[in-house]
């Protein structure tokens, strides 16, 4: 296999990041720097093929099967089962991925079978820890859709779970994986912002899907849908389509739009400066328009307090989500330091400088009444005062890259950057940011040892 071609700096980003997979996945793609000048950064080579990862799809709703798709896409994987608890899922799921494929209501039966490699965990919340949990014990890989878990009691079992099987366990989001947080990792450690004192990130929808109104199916009743298993391990309730298939929108099930989107941006922001999490959380928000019997606000604005840590400063961080947004469709992580800021998403990076210098350096101000005296008022060379970072046309995404990671970890028996610790520091400040939200009260939270304060 090549190796990576790589700069000095680069090797000592690559030899940073917690996983093997990013170095030598060898994806065709590049970043490059519209102005002023070209920078690059490149993987080569995909990985070798030997025997296929043998891979079954747990929650073949829209989120498995779109995980499932990508899956299916990356050389040496190939999907062999189906488990979901609506009987026309997996109908869909043999027509998609053929009719030998293993399909089952009960996810036991997955796991107890020799022929499968890892799983997808694409389920709704309240059954990320229990499926979790038992297929690592059960020796399979385990990529979790995020948030890793449901609730902040649940965290602790997971990561309990993966240290005693050495299973590789992958969460979720996809950012992680992509060039576009991959080089803001690398500026911002090369101190290309200064000193971080501020980040914010936003995420805006305004359609019925993307405010989770899924459709649902003519047939759906008790006899296509095993909705005992489903609320088995939650609050017994009559028979109830709308909490079934928008399951988002209820507490028992979901997280709502921090669960759903604050731990894209916990998850980026974490990797990007290599933070455990913040320690005091709280949030405010509300249902402004989406009204449709949910209990989960569509508006959210979340603050976060960073503590000083051997890797930043302290610093604060505002996240907002909205549902109800005119515009729709903006999505972006900002880090904001004493020299610049970055602009961050997963397939281009923003970077704006300061220009100003400061006229409190005496040191700067000597020397340029120096340059004056010998030339009179001379003009300086002077950085762009923006630079864009972006992937080149053809790259396969995010998405394909996270799995590519997973795969690697899976085939090599290695861990991944996202595993359940660096899942749980993500999905807890969001977990807590719902907590604070229903309960009015500002959370205390330690991010190194992971317990509410």
């Amino acid at each position: 296999m090549k190796k990576l071609t790589a700069t000095p700096s680069r090797r000592k980003f690559i030899e940073k990041l917690a996983i093997s997979g990013a170095a030598v996945a060898g994806f065709p793609n590049i970043i490059t720097a519209k102005t002023p000048s070209p920078h690059f950064l490149k993987r080569e080579k995909k990985f070798s093929v030997n025997d296929n990862i043998q891979v079954a799809v747990i929650g073949a709703g829209g989120m498995g099967t779109a995980d499932g798709k990508t899956a299916a896409t990356i050389p040496g994987a190939k999907i062999v089962a189906a488990c979901d608890l609506y009987n026309g899922r997996l109908d869909a799921a043999k027509e998609r991925w053929g009719k030998d494929i293993f399909t089952t209501r009960d996810y036991r039966e997955i796991l107890a079978r020799p022929d499968i490699d890892a799983v997808i965990i694409g389920t709704p919340d309240h059954w990320h820890r229990q499926i979790s949990v038992d297929a690592m014990q059960a020796g399979k890989g385990v990529y979790c859709e995020k948030p890793m878990v449901h609730s902040i009691g649940e965290g602790t079992a997971v990561v309990k779970a993966q240290r005693e099987t050495g299973s590789t366990f992958q969460v979720g989001s996809q950012g992680m994986s992509s060039l576009g947080n991959e080089k803001a990792k690398e500026l911002f450690e090369a101190g290309a912002i200064g000193e971080l004192n501020y980040a914010e990130g936003f995420w805006a929808r305004n359609s019925p899907t993307g405010a989770w109104q899924y459709a649902i199916p003519k047939d759906a009743s008790p006899k296509t849908v095993d909705w005992d298993r489903y609320i088995s391990n939650t609050t017994k309730r009559d028979f109830d389509a709308l909490r079934f298939f928008r399951w988002r929108n209820y507490r028992d099930y979901g997280t709502g739009v921090s669960g759903d989107l604050f731990v894209h941006l916990f998850s980026s922001l974490h990797f990007i400066i290599s933070s455990k999490g913040p320690d005091k959380i709280m949030s405010t928000g509300g249902l402004r328009y989406w009204k449709d019997g949910r209990e989960v606000p569509d508006v959210l604005l979340g603050m976060f307090d960073y503590p000083e840590a051997e890797e930043h400063p302290p610093f604060n961080l505002s996240l907002r989500v909205n549902f109800v947004d005119g515009t729709s469709g903006t999505t972006y992580l900002r880090l904001v330091g004493s020299e610049g800021a970055m602009d961050v998403t997963w397939d281009d990076v923003y970077l704006r400088k300061n220009l100003v210098s400061d006229p409190m350096d005496a040191f700067l101000e000597a020397k340029g009444s120096e340059m004056e005296k010998a030339f009179g008022e001379r003009k300086k060379m002077l950085p762009p005062k923006e630079s864009h970072y972006q992937a080149q046309k053809g790259y396969k995404g995010a998405h394909y890259d996270h799995f590519s990671n997973f795969f690697y970890g899976v085939r090599n028996k290695k861990m991944v950057a996202e595993d359940a610790v660096f899942g749980y520091r993500a999905a807890a400040p969001a977990l807590l940011c719902n907590d604070s939200y229903f309960d009015g009260k500002i959370v205390r939270w330690d991010p190194v040892n992971m317990v509410l304060k």
